[in-house]
């Protein structure tokens, strides 16, 4: 019975994983394409090139920075939608869930009109007497950052919100009657149980960070490069198809080693707080 599905994971997945294996241990010559070899110094080249290092680390840093924020966000609106037994509760779940009906890239394009010179966001700091003039926030740090905790927030809030909706009521209850406040409770006994929501959703949000093409293309600009736009710029742009495979490849081991991090130290924590 398992015979269909595996020859579909070998075929759609394991086959293109060995070819994209095989072009990044290949040589590039300018003019020449790709040049069969078996050498290492596109692997070399990833991790001693202060380019691609501050490309990678800011990848990982942007990646942890969302998935902090989305959890911090999420939560509340998890926990409130777990517990609220109103008869808009199905209105407010459609909210969380619209947003992905809507593409990244027609996301992104709404907040590169919200973030223009003339936007939304300049409008109101301009009304609010925040600011005098039109700042700069197309093609930044902080508008890639909105723009994937966007994109993010709903994947989590979802996650969170389905673990949490499970948790037994009289537990809180249970806790609350024994003497222990409300931030106790939360702290000692809600965030432990709700740990492998909490899990799952941080690597989700992880792994969707460290992939994200689309939304710093279209809010960071040419100068802002993260893991994905580099991996699509070396093979569609300069045509170096074996460093864009090495790039994968780093990519790949990046997000694989990150998850196992971020897997090991939530399920420490709730060992520690058990």
């Amino acid at each position: 019975m398992l015979t269909p599905s595996l020859f579909l994971v070998i075929l759609v997945l394991i086959m293109p994983l060995g070819l994209l294996a095989r072009y990044s241990l290949n040589a590039f010559v300018p003019g020449q394409f790709m040049v069969d070899a078996l050498t290492g110094a596109n692997y070399l080249q990833s991790f001693t090139d202060p380019y691609y290092r501050q490309i990678l680390l800011l990848t990982i840093l942007m990646s942890v920075g969302v998935t902090i924020v989305c959890l911090v966000i999420g939560f509340p609106m998890a926990r409130f939608l777990a517990s609220t037994s109103s008869r808009y509760k199905s209105l407010l779940m459609l909210a969380i869930i619209m947003p992905l009906f809507v593409g990244n890239a027609v996301r992104a394009a709404g907040w590169m009109v919200a973030f223009g010179q003339e936007g939304l966001v300049n409008k109101i700091l301009l009304f609010t007497g925040l600011i005098h003039a039109p700042i700069q926030m197309m093609y930044t740090t902080t508008a890639v950052f909105v723009g994937i905790v966007s994109i993010n927030l709903s994947f989590v809030v979802l996650t969170l919100q389905s673990v949490l909706e499970g948790l037994n009521p009289s537990i809180e209850e249970a806790s609350l009657s024994l003497g222990a406040n409300r931030f106790d409770t939360w702290r000692l006994v809600v965030i432990p149980m709700a740990m492998p929501g909490i899990a799952a959703a941080s690597i989700l949000c992880l792994i969707l960070t460290m992939n994200a093409y689309a939304t710093p293309v279209l809010l960071g600009g040419p100068n802002f490069m993260m893991m994905a736009p580099a991996v699509a710029d070396q093979v569609l742009l300069q045509s170096n198809w074996p460093m864009g495979a090495a790039l994968s490849f780093v990519l790949i081991l990046t997000t694989v080693v990150l998850t196992a991090l971020t897997y090991w130290y939530l399920k420490r924590r709730t060992a520690v707080a058990i």
